[in-house]
This record gives structure tokens, sequence and C-alpha cells, in this order.
């Protein structure tokens, strides 16, 4: 596999590239997944104990796609701060929030490897599909903003889009990646370009699991979790 240009990982390129896309991601996204897109958010959401009252941080938020499997369980009476550096889609996601009105959501634009959010501040901290836009430095600063914003006990679940393992799914599953979804995307009336860095994004970061050592050694409890063979990866635990 050929290394991806570094320039594919500075903060100003993600966030316009999905600025650019924020305007078709989520039809392009649902449809090109076929619906596994929604499916593992809400498997990414069940793998921590969300309680009434908890406060939960929503990283690398996008559009707030997550929120409703998180809002039900924590109710109004719990607190849900969305982060997310693309203004565009950040837009999005304050228009998702007008529809729960009766809860707290707080919405910052920032990044997310040094954002505002106090230290030992949250009970839940999820993550989906923004992890492999990072390069592995940034994965190190990653892993210890989440251990510093989770309060001792906190839990964690984070979700990717990734390369399966075995022979037979990964070569036709990363075919799909790189020049099926971009032709979709351009159907759908989003620019090819776009949807085909998320095929180089997903190939250069493999799965979860090259992340797993980096969130031991910010001293997170850490567990590697695999969905539909591979095709998506996570990782889960807690704040000891």
């Amino acid at each position: 596999m050929e290394k991806p240009n570094p320039t594919i990982y500075q903060p100003e390129f993600v966030k316009a590239l999905f600025d650019e896309m924020s305007a078709t991601y989520n039809t392009v996204n649902s449809i090109t997944s076929f619906g596994f897109s929604t499916r593992w958010r809400r498997q990414c959401v069940r793998k921590v104990d969300l309680q009434p009252g908890n406060t939960v941080v929503d990283m690398m938020a996008g559009m707030g796609e997550t929120w409703p499997y998180i809002l039900p369980q924590t109710g109004s009476e719990g607190r849900l701060t969305g982060l997310d550096y693309s203004h565009a889609m950040l837009s999005f996601a304050q228009k998702r929030a007008l529809e729960y009105a009766d809860y707290q959501i707080v919405i910052h634009c920032e990044d997310a490897l040094s954002s505002s959010i106090p230290s030992n501040s949250a009970d839940v901290l999820v993550c989906s599909f923004g992890l492999k836009t990072l390069s592995p430095e940034q994965t190190i600063l990653f892993a210890r903003e989440i251990s510093r914003i989770l309060k001792p006990g906190g839990t964690f679940s984070l979700i990717e889009i990734s390369v399966p393992p075995g022979f037979l799914l990964r070569w036709p599953y990363l075919f799909y990646l790189k020049y099926i979804i971009p032709l979709l995307g351009k159907i759908l009336l989003g620019n090819p370009d776009n949807y085909r860095k998320l095929g180089i994004y997903t190939e250069a970061f493999g799965s979860c699991r090259s992340a797993l050592t980096m969130f031991e050694q910010a001293g997170l409890d850490v567990r590697y979790e695999s969905y539909f063979g591979g095709c998506a990866s996570g990782l889960t635990g807690r704040k000891p």
C-alpha cells in the first residue's frame, strides 16, 4: 500500500473536505453503506452503559448522527456535548439539536485534539467515523484528550470503517470504497474526489487495532471490537 500524502491529515484539509461534503454526506453515507453506518453507530453507543443524567461527549460529532441513540438514555437531566471543527457539518447538528429542545445539548466548534471541555468531566465519550482522519501522531494526542476528559471510571466507545482482515472480503470491500462509492457520490451530486479520499483514509488506517497500544499508553483500559467481519472496528473501555 502506498503511503498517503501527509497533507490529508492537516486540520485545514480535513475541515475543508467535510465542509464541502456536508450537503451530501448523510445521504451518500446511508445509501452506500446499505444502512450499516446507522447500525454501527447504534452498536457503538450500545457498548457504553448510558444512564439517566450522564454527561456525554460526542467527539468529531459531525451532524450529530449518534444523538438519537444517546439522548433517550440520558434523558432531559443528562448533558450532551457535541464537538467538531467542521462548521458546515455542525450547522446540521444545530438543526438536529432543535428537534431535542427538552434536552441539554451544547455544541463546540473545536479541534478534538485540544478542546475546552473540562478535565474529568464526562461519564461517557463516543466517537463515530472520525478516527481514520487522524495520523498516528494525532491519534496519540486524541487518546490523551479522551483520558483527560473522562471522569475516573468513565467509559468510551469509538467506531470506524475498517479494512477487513480476510482476503475474500478485503479486496472487494476496498474496491467498493475506492471506486464504487465515489461513483455513487457523483450520481448523488457529491464530489467524487472527496468520497475517494475516504477510501484513502480507510486503507491507510486499517483498523482500530492500530490504535490499541496508543490508548493503553494514554492510561485507558481498552479492548478491540470487530463489526461485520471487520468492515468496521472499534475501541471500547474505561478510564481507571
